[in-house]
């Protein structure tokens, strides 16, 4: 496998965007919310084991980012995310660009994630944007070791390839925006396709 020559080596910073109708509907989504979207999250990784998640869109296995699902709460935010996915991801200049994961990640203070690469196959083509809707200057995400801190609004495209890490020194929670997108009119890698094939046959409905 080899990833997308497309994506980032280290980050790609894409410019400010307005989060202002997403940011406050996000600081208004009540605890007990956020601790049931968690419970029934996919990405039970342990490198995540400090992060709350709210997933929207996720894929229906960790080989093929082609095929990827609506979770139940998509339908009731997708009218405040479309517009952020839309103008954070403006500068690739796709006609046609995909989706498949759509998720918030709600990181406590002192909460750590450890460093690690995301080497699901599924993981290799698609750009990794984030959107900061809460932090606090002491939050830092780290590429290959090197430092950046992300503004709330800025969205960033990291290289999730190599080595990265988040730590939230601060005193207030850090909210992202994160998601994948990749362009539908792109040749695939002549890679996917065996790997596809080696996957279980999934059942009618599943």
């Amino acid at each position: 496998m080899y990833p997308n020559p497309r994506k980032t080596q280290s980050i790609r910073r894409l410019g400010t965007i307005d989060v202002a109708p997403l940011r406050d509907a996000v600081l208004a989504i009540p605890e007990e919310r956020w601790n049931a979207e968690n419970a029934a999250k996919p990405n039970r990784f342990e490198t995540l084991s400090s992060t709350r998640h709210i997933v929207f869109r996720f894929i229906s296995n960790f080989v093929d980012w082609r095929d990827s699902y609506e979770r139940p709460s998509w339908g009731e935010w997708k009218p405040l995310i479309e517009p952020v996915l839309a103008a954070a991801t403006a500068d690739y200049g796709y006609r046609r660009g995909a989706f498949p994961r759509v998720m918030l990640a709600r990181m406590a203070p002192g909460g750590e994630i450890e460093p690690h690469r995301d080497t699901n196959p599924a993981a290799q083509w698609p750009h990794k944007i984030h959107v900061p809707l809460l932090t606090n200057p002491d939050v830092t995400f780290f590429v290959d070791d090197v430092a950046y801190h992300f503004a709330e609004g800025e969205a960033v495209e990291v290289n999730n390839m190599t080595t990265h890490a988040v730590t939230n020194r601060g005193t207030t929670d850090r909210i992202h925006l994160i998601f994948e997108y990749f362009d539908l009119d792109q040749p695939e890698p002549d890679w996917i396709e065996p790997l596809v094939q080696m996957q279980p046959a999934r059942r009618a409905g599943t």
